[in-house]
């Protein structure tokens, strides 16, 4: 780690600000963001985040790719480097993050780093993919008589495991929204079918809130054959529960139909 002399430069008050840029759709981001994004003098934003956004910056704004996509990922390392550098260079850096920065966004980790260097800190938060999707795609997480929580977790740790929460949701009403679950779909259809919830209504929502939003459903112990039959990849979300049979109606229509027309 670099010594905090390495960084003294020329602004008295470097200040990073983490904002949340939503679940998606560029009409979904606050005031706020917007106004924080206007008066940065660097943007730092991700792969998620929708080109349009950076349009809010001021023509002197200098804007930095940061995303973690196969085979063109930044370290976050290099990430929280970077920040501390661009902020002691110009002032106000604005991270950009896609959904909300503090569900599964590290915003705290970039946060504490900035402050161990005597940056000043702001949050701003984002409209989190993790109801957004499910509500695009007509699902209300919860619904009264049928579960009394939702747990949003994520399907894959840092090592590379499937969390062991989804156990334990399974054991519960809860409606169950996985992030980053898409290559554990195999493990995760298993496990539902294990606990006696295979037959649990599911969906995988790909690019939520979106223009190109695409949704399937079935029941739990399907939903890697659903996804590979849909072609359904990610950015994706998966949602387990009841409330799933609250989808779009025609998505359900669809399934009956092929279910029929399979009996004959």
């Amino acid at each position: 780690m670099k010594h905090l002399s390495h960084f003294r430069k020329l602004e008295p008050h470097p200040k990073l600000t983490v904002v949340g840029a939503g679940p998606g759709d560029p009409e979904l981001i606050t005031l706020k963001a917007i106004k924080a994004i206007a008066c940065a003098q660097v943007v730092l934003f991700d792969a998620l985040v929708d080109p349009i956004l950076l349009e809010h910056c001021s023509s002197s704004t200098e804007q930095i790719y940061v995303g973690k996509r196969a085979g063109s990922s930044h370290s976050q390392d290099a990430i929280n480097t970077l920040i501390v550098e661009k902020a002691y260079a110009l002032g106000h850096v604005v991270r950009l993050k896609g959904g909300d920065p503090f569900v599964f966004g590290r915003g705290q980790e970039e946060i504490e780093y900035a402050r161990s260097f005597g940056l000043l800190t702001d949050y701003v938060p984002g409209i989190s993919s993790s109801y957004a999707a499910p509500g695009a795609a007509e699902i209300p997480l919860t619904i009264r008589g049928v579960n009394e929580s939702f747990w949003v977790m994520t399907g894959t740790k840092s090592d590379g495991s499937l969390t062991a929460d989804l156990a334990l949701g399974l054991q519960s009403t809860a409606t169950l929204v996985i992030l980053m679950g898409m290559n554990k779909l195999e493990e995760i259809a298993q496990l539902c079918a294990r606990f006696g919830k295979g037959d649990v209504s599911a969906a995988i929502i790909q690019n939520g809130t979106m223009k190109n939003q695409r949704i399937g459903v079935s029941s739990a112990s399907e939903l890697a054959s659903m996804a590979t039959k849909e072609g359904l990849s990610n950015p994706a979300i998966i949602v387990i529960g009841e409330v799933v049979r609250h989808a779009k109606p025609e998505l359900w229509k669809q399934i009956t139909k092929i279910s029929k027309e399979n009996e004959q």
